[in-house]
């Protein structure tokens, strides 16, 4: 399991994840939503605390009493509008998470210096003590050891005022300190299970991309198989055209086609010549070379609708969809041309190539493609027999030269 892994693994105290850098990387994510959480919790916890001034006036009137507290929190109000400014700008990040701070002191450092000015008030500002507490930690997305930080310091310090501003009694201190804790341990451990969850479903989260990452690359990688087999099904090892298998699958298909729109289809066979004496001469590697240009210079000569493959030793087969007998002796000659025209390198300077070629087209309604090559085939073997180095044509049974 992902979650089990080391970088997904959650510190039990900090809600962090314990590997650093994927903290770092978990923060940047919700960077965005953190920012504005952020800002718009500020805003609404400054705004809530400078109506308090109304309850002031209230309970004390135009005294100097008031008018500190005024100023108390309209400082506190201030700045805290300038932090969540700040903030929304943009002004905040991983390397300035002090911002995230400075709130939550200033409104605790308010709440603390309202009970020497209203020492009369301390149940109340009990009541807002623990409120501020569980905002702290539920309202305010942040670190769980600032939060823990400034939670530890309201506390404190409102207790410390209370003894030595609202005269509290040893009882009354001992009950308000236990008040105090549990709303601490109450507010620490619910933000505690909020950053843990909120990481599991973040390391879920990307197990689950990770997961369909590894899921395409596999199928990636059946598909880049698939087509390899299929290149291996379809194409000669050595001259990379379509194998006799293939070619027979697609000249059937061609053939069928220009049966039904009444057009010729023409196919010729090639053969290398004397090329038994090559590979007695220079070796079967050096006839495979041959073997190979051959193919290269037959493809580059066949126009894009034709369709060439190995038929066999040094034979290959051209079918040619929806051409004549003339064109396709056109596109014959400019192949053989082609060939001639290889020039060899080294020890084989001295080999002139040449091949014979025998083509057929297809009457009006002969649709066997088995028939059509047996009869270039045989007009090949006439071309070999005859001196090679040429096209020889048939029509209908004919030979043509």
């Amino acid at each position: 399991m992902l979650l089990q892994k080391k970088q997904y693994r959650v510190h039990g105290l900090t809600g962090q994840f314990c590997d650093a850098s994927r903290e770092l990387i978990y923060r940047r994510s919700i960077h965005e939503r953190v920012r504005e959480e952020f800002s718009l919790a500020v805003s609404v916890a400054a705004s809530v605390f400078g109506m308090f001034a109304i309850a002031d006036y209230y309970l004390l009137g135009f005294t100097s009493a008031f008018y500190m507290l005024l100023t108390m929190r309209v400082v506190v109000v201030s700045l805290c509008l300038w932090v969540a400014y700040i903030v929304r700008r943009g002004g905040i990040s991983d390397d300035r998470s002090w911002l995230h701070a400075v709130p939550l002191w200033l409104f605790a450092t308010g709440i603390i210096l309202i009970v020497p000015l209203r020492p009369e008030s301390l149940s109340t500002q009990t009541t807002a003590v623990v409120v501020a507490t569980m905002a702290f930690c539920l309202l305010i997305p942040n670190r769980l050891t600032v939060v823990a930080a400034a939670s530890l310091y309201l506390n404190i310090g409102f207790l410390v005022a209370a003894v030595l501003f609202a005269k509290l009694a040893p009882i009354p201190t001992l009950l308000l300190s236990l008040l105090l804790i549990m709303g601490m341990v109450v507010g620490f451990c619910a933000l505690l299970r909020l950053e843990i969850l909120q990481r599991k479903q973040y390391a879920l989260l990307h197990e689950e991309r990770e997961q369909n990452l590894q899921l395409h690359q596999e199928i990636a990688h059946r598909e880049s198989l698939e087509e390899q087999l299929r290149v291996l099904a379809e194409r000669d090892a050595l001259t990379k055209l379509n194998n006799r298998g293939h070619f027979m699958n697609v000249a059937k298909k061609l053939l069928q086609r220009s049966q039904a729109d009444h057009v010729p289809f023409s196919l010729f066979m090639i053969d290398v010549d004397h090329f038994k004496q090559i590979n007695d001469t220079w070796g079967h590697s050096y006839g495979d070379w041959v073997l190979i240009r051959v193919a290269e210079v037959c493809a580059e000569a066949l126009r894009p609708s034709d369709v060439i493959g190995r038929f066999g030793g040094e034979e290959f087969v051209v079918a040619l969809p929806n051409t004549s007998t003339s064109d396709a002796q056109r596109v014959a000659e400019r192949l053989k041309q082609r060939v001639a025209e290889l020039a060899f390198t080294d020890e084989m300077s001295e080999l002139s190539l040449s091949v014979t070629i025998g083509l057929a087209t297809t009457n009006a309604d002969e649709s066997n493609l088995e028939a059509l090559i047996k009869r270039a085939d045989d007009m090949l073997y006439v071309g070999k027999r005859s001196g090679r180095d040429q096209v020889v044509v048939c029509r209908d049974g004919l030979r043509q030269d």
